[in-house]
């Protein structure tokens, strides 16, 4: 089964990370078949980067995201359609 999850990147006490697709079953730092974005949790407010056209693709062949790759897709999605109404 495929995920959408975060993969911690950065140093120590510094963390970043990317939003991958993976196999579920593989470990946090395991291969990704693709990276659809970028979070990083210390800045004020929190940056994230979606690629959603990505992200859509891969929800559409059945790709589970967790919470928190969950609660970013949702505003993501939200503010592309505030700010593209087509």
């Amino acid at each position: 089964m495929l995920s959408i999850r975060l993969m911690r990147f950065g140093s120590k006490k510094r963390p970043s990370y990317r939003i991958v697709v993976m196999d579920s079953r593989l470990p946090r730092q395991g291969k990704a078949k693709d990276v659809i974005g970028t979070y990083n949790p210390l800045r004020d407010p929190a940056a994230y980067e979606v690629d959603v056209d990505k992200a859509k693709a891969w929800l559409a062949k059945g790709a589970r995201p967790s919470q928190t790759v969950q609660s970013l897709l949702d505003k993501a999605f939200k503010s592309r359609s505030i700010s593209n109404p087509t």
